[in-house]
């Protein structure tokens, strides 16, 4: 077991599950906690890596006055338990068999399932041709920056492009924007090469790219979104 901060506010846990059955990148876990007096809380959090045994990689972002994401961010401590239920969801997943050209379109923290993917295709020796659209407020939000930039310099199937949404880093081309036709035409695949497309982040954000994308002609079945909203944390 270990922990890394990914962000000022987002910290990534590894854990290590006995007897894990495996996962397919795009699904996630249910998280319990439980104190002294028996009060339990949980939350849905998306599993950040490939299948590897019983190891699981999740990437809490802190929610201010979150029950479970200001615990799992900050008191919590290498080998305290936690309780994992899952590997949850079927549709919201990527296959390395699968042949088509994919899209990953992530806001915030919505980049976690999407990383997921990324690093599925890399753990099986897929070729399929990846672009990822990831929309940040600014440079410092961005989780995964390193390896990010490691593997789009380094693997020649890996497109990625940076939307920032409220501060840009210094010299960079364009101003502060959200993702829209300009960013979807310029980053993603023109709709007829019928690619794979997955949009995570906050409901707002999901809705707009999801309805962008068909409206540039792309399948609505081939567009598969995963949103979050206000928990609690």
């Amino acid at each position: 077991m270990a922990a890394r901060d990914e962000t000022p506010s987002a910290r990534t846990l590894v854990l290590d599950v006995p007897d894990w059955p495996g996962h397919q990148a795009g699904q996630h876990v249910d998280v319990r906690l439980t104190a002294e007096d028996g009060y339990t809380a949980q939350r849905s959090y998306s599993i950040a890596n490939a299948a590897d045994g019983g190891r699981l990689e999740l990437t809490v972002q802190r929610v201010p006055e979150g029950e479970v994401s200001e615990y799992l961010t900050g008191v919590y401590r290498v080998g305290d338990p936690v309780e994992i239920r899952g590997p949850v969801g079927g549709w919201f997943v990527w296959r390395p068999a699968e042949p088509d050209p994919v899209l990953l379109v992530g806001g915030g923290s919505g980049i976690v399932p999407l990383m997921a993917m990324i690093r599925a295709r890399k753990a099986g020796g897929s070729r399929v041709p990846f672009r990822l659209i990831y929309s940040v407020r600014s440079p410092e939000d961005g989780y995964y920056a390193d390896e990010l930039r490691t593997r789009a310099r380094d693997d020649s199937g890996l497109d990625v492009a940076y939307v920032y949404t409220r501060r840009a880093p210094r010299n960079w081309p364009e101003p502060p924007r959200r993702v829209g036709v300009a960013a979807l035409n310029t980053a993603g695949w023109p709709p007829e090469l019928a690619p794979l497309c997955y949009v995570c982040g906050p409901t707002g954000f999901v809705e707009t790219v999801a309805d962008t994308l068909v409206a540039l002609g792309h399948d609505p079945a081939r567009v598969r979104t995963e949103r979050f909203g206000p928990t609690g944390g």
